[in-house]
């Protein structure tokens, strides 16, 4: 799902999750391995190879780590020799089988490159469990391995002196992870979405409530600007979409926020005004001083989010405008769905968060910055800039970077970060445009 989502887009996304009831018949009447082949297909079938590749370094470690189970990490660890097995495409486990469980080697299916540089969604030979078995076999001639962790359908076990299967863990944990019951997350999202649209900001704490979601608020904010004082500038770490909205609904007054690239989608469900930068310094400096002569305004400095704990290279755009500067801190606690994206569709980022049964958002106001901190003080802007960076680390314990967005979409992404509106029709073109290799 991740591949298909992370590398195509929607479209794919919603064609596996529709074949998912099809998937799972082939699972529970013995044709699993079917199953998986249909899933590669559809995930992988006119993706580049440089495109699954992509989504391997930069989105699936990620979700890997969070399934990780720390004792058996201890067991494979302590081996000098250790090997991964998996019925999935190796391209898609290998970079983090290797870079983080250390593995000296990975044994998967392998996908059929097309010399376009294109999968054909088709995998080399069998991917069933004796074919594994004899490629297992091959790397330990002369003595069988010491120790096999996996399920008891694996038969590379065989092979192995020792044999140990999954779940590692306590009865208490056992008892804990049955009553884990998620719900529909696509309703729980629709439900919660419309919600926030509709009811006004001092409603929505208490519907949130209701709605399984949490929001913890440390700090005392300030008061609303009154008579012809200017706003206050509200800078903000940068987690999710939903940053300005929360912070908005923790204030329980609409307060607009600065966007770079924001969808076009993410700006007609935003319950909250929003204002659309340029990217040119002295147009946006202006913008942002207008907003500020009418009121409180919210900006993230980063310029993009970040899911990891560090904090971007901050722009120092905001500290040359205004001395009235209150940090403050966002942070978010999912379960099931991360709620950013750097290669899928930014406008379903808050899709994602709103699946999950029980988010919860951390807001930290810090004191409005001393004259002595800002730039009235004659400091320089990135003085200032780096100043709030780093106190808003240190209070969510995260560590400051000199990354900027773009640094963060080249690697991810191939890109700049920038978003280009293109209609639904051109978007069609672009995914039909990725099969022609295979019709000619």
């Amino acid at each position: 799902m991740l591949v298909a989502f992370e590398a195509s887009g929607f479209l794919r996304f919603a064609l596996l999750l529709i074949l998912w009831p099809v998937i799972w018949l082939l699972d529970i009447s013995g044709m699993g391995v079917y199953g998986l082949k249909l899933m590669v297909f559809v995930a992988t079938a006119g993706v580049s190879e440089s495109e699954i590749e992509s989504v391997a370094r930069a989105v699936l470690p990620k979700f890997y780590m969070d399934d990780i189970d720390m004792d058996a990490w201890k067991m494979f660890s302590s081996y000098d020799k250790r090997v991964v097995v998996t019925k999935m495409p190796r391209i898609m486990a290998e970079r983090f089988a290797k870079e983080y469980l250390r593995a000296d080697e990975v044994i998967g299916s392998e996908l059929v490159i097309s010399r376009f540089g294109f999968a054909t969604g088709f995998v080399k030979g069998n991917i069933i469990d004796s074919s594994i078995s004899i490629r297992v076999a091959k790397l330990f001639v002369d003595e069988k391995p010491g120790l096999g962790l996996g399920r008891v359908a694996s038969s590379f076990l065989s092979l192995c002196k020792e044999q140990l299967q999954p779940p590692f863990m306590t009865e208490q944990n056992q008892q804990d992870h049955q009553l884990v019951r998620p719900l529909p997350g696509i309703v729980l999202a629709a439900v919660r979405i419309l919600v926030g649209i509709m009811l006004p900001m001092w409603a929505k704490p208490y519907l949130s409530k209701m709605l399984g979601g949490k929001v913890i608020v440390k700090g005392k904010p300030p008061p609303p600007a009154s008579g012809g004082n200017s706003g206050v500038l509200f800078v903000c770490t940068h987690r999710t979409l939903m940053d300005p909205v929360v912070l908005s609904t923790v204030l329980r007054r609409k307060i607009p926020a600065v966007t770079y690239s924001l969808s076009r989608l993410s700006e007609i469900l935003s319950p909250i005004p929003t204002v659309r930068l340029t990217r040119i310094r002295d147009v946006d400096a202006e913008q942002i001083k207008r907003e500020l002569a009418k009121g409180d305004l919210v900006v993230c400095p980063e310029g993009t989010t970040c899911r990891e704990p560090f904090l971007l290279r901050f722009s120092a755009l905001f500290a040359e405008l205004t001395d009235q500067i209150v940090p403050v801190a966002m942070n978010y606690r999912v379960g099931f769905f991360h709620a950013t994206t750097a290669r899928g569709c930014k406008a379903l980022d808050p899709v994602f968060f709103f699946m999950n049964p029980r988010p919860v958002y951390e807001v930290t106001f810090l004191s409005q910055l001393p004259a002595e901190a800002t730039c009235s003080s004659g400091k320089s802007p990135h003085d200032v800039a780096n100043y709030v960076q780093r106190i808003l680390a240190a209070t969510l314990g995260f560590e400051c970077t000199n990354f900027t967005r773009r640094d963060k979409y080249r690697v991810l992404a191939g890109n700049d970060g920038t978003v280009s509106y293109t209609s639904f029709a051109d978007q069609l073109k672009k995914v039909v445009s990725t099969f022609k290799p295979f019709f000619h």
